[in-house]
């Protein structure tokens, strides 16, 4: 195809998009404002709806050596550690939707997306290269760098929460923060406690607070997620370092083993957790959002990078199955917001089951716990997600 598509933003979603366009035959160029990459950010869990996208790229044999496939999900009670298992994540997730469950460190995912991207089309990424507006004509769009014009047949804002050509082709919803912080960190395995080495994504919860903790890379390091009501905290970035000593006072008085894993990190970090209503006009004409840009969720569903990498897989089949570029953006967007609008609705919704007052004594923990994450229920708030297939979405499936 004749095709030519810039995007602004090589993040999960941006790349993603890119790999999918140039295995369709569409030329790509991705423009990142950043002058070189750093494993920023920390662990991230990705369904069976995101992993079977990776897979359709062919990027599996390249991230078995950095994902952990876990065996399962539990639920801790925060005071005494007693455990609940959810779900199996290995191979009866693997049977029931035929794709795998992963946990990978943001960074290791995405270095190999943009090794995959040089790989297929050397010179397609430039870095150094942020993007400050869009223009359009009735034959082109036009993305302006700070210092250059990359012209194309489409352009798509792939920037992040932060977005800056949002504004430029919709609305930007206000942001509210939630009165919630969150503390994020690494902790090699080796310095923890045998309980905690297993390969178990875990959910520890407790009245006003919560902790997620599962493997990455390979195992080597745990992913650890606190989540505390703090109102005062209002930065969202993601590079406000803490102590350990400030995070372990967030979290007094919970189980030995939550004190063990925040010990055992170098730098905890600290970002306030923001809610956005989603966008409602993803499309102008021959440009689009993808990701974050359109719609930022809360991290309770886990599935923020998940809805990224679905964006890119049906956008690219839309502009492949469309003859015209704007009719391909507009049956992008009708495909993919009905799916993301629900996902922030949802993560949402699980910020009251993870901190209900009911967790505060066992006896009263115990019952709310069976009640809440009892399977079925379980499986009604999980298995939408993760049937979903975003490889055949845009063709009907």
């Amino acid at each position: 195809m004749n095709l030519r598509v810039v995007i602004a933003g090589a993040g999960l979603g941006g790349l993603t998009a890119a790999i999918a366009l140039i295995r369709r035959g569409i030329n790509v160029v991705v423009c990142e404002r950043t002058a070189a990459f750093s494993s920023v950010g920390a662990g991230i869990q990705l369904g069976p709806n995101a992993t079977r996208v990776l897979q359709s790229l062919g990027l599996e044999h390249l991230l078995q050596p950095v994902v952990s496939e876990p065996e399962s999900k539990e639920v801790r009670l925060w005071s005494t550690g007693e455990a609940w298992t959810l779900f199996d994540l290995g191979e009866d997730c693997r049977s029931r939707f035929d794709a795998p469950y992963w946990m990978v460190h943001r960074g290791d995912l995405h270095d190999v997306l943009v090794r995959e991207l040089e790989r297929l089309a050397p010179g397609a990424l430039r870095v150094d290269a942020p993007a400050v507006s869009v223009s359009q004509t009735e034959t082109s769009a036009k993305l302006h760098l700070a210092n250059d014009i990359v012209t194309g047949d489409v352009v798509i804002a792939a920037d992040g929460v932060h977005s800056v050509l949002r504004d430029v082709l919709s609305a930007s919803p206000a942001a509210r923060f939630t009165g919630l912080m969150a503390w994020r960190g690494l902790a090699p395995t080796d310095r923890l406690p045998d309980d905690l080495r297993r390969s178990v994504g875990t959910n520890w919860v407790g009245p006003g607070a919560h902790v997620i903790t599962y493997p990455v890379r390979g195992g080597e390091l745990m992913n650890f997620v606190g989540v505390v009501e703090n109102s005062d905290w209002t930065s969202e970035s993601w590079s406000e370092a803490g102590t350990r000593e400030e995070c372990a006072a967030d979290f007094a008085g919970w189980h030995p083993l939550v004190h063990a894993i925040i010990n055992a990190i170098d730098v905890p970090y600290r970002w306030a957790l923001v809610e956005r209503d989603p966008v409602d006009q993803w499309v102008d004409g021959r440009c689009a959002m993808l990701g974050d840009a359109c719609h930022a969720t809360l991290p309770f569903l886990a599935q923020g990078a998940g809805m990224a990498i679905e964006d890119g897989v049906v956008l690219a089949a839309c502009l492949a199955n469309e003859n015209a570029p704007s009719a391909a953006l507009a049956r992008y967007a009708a495909l993919r917001k009905p799916r993301t609008d629900a996902v922030i609705a949802g993560s949402s919704g699980n910020t009251g089951r993870f901190h209900n007052p009911d967790l505060a004594r066992p006896e009263t923990a115990r019952s709310y716990i069976a009640t809440q994450w009892e399977p079925e229920k379980v499986r009604l708030r999980y298995d939408w997600l993760f049937e979903y297939d975003a490889t055949t979405v845009a063709n009907g499936g």
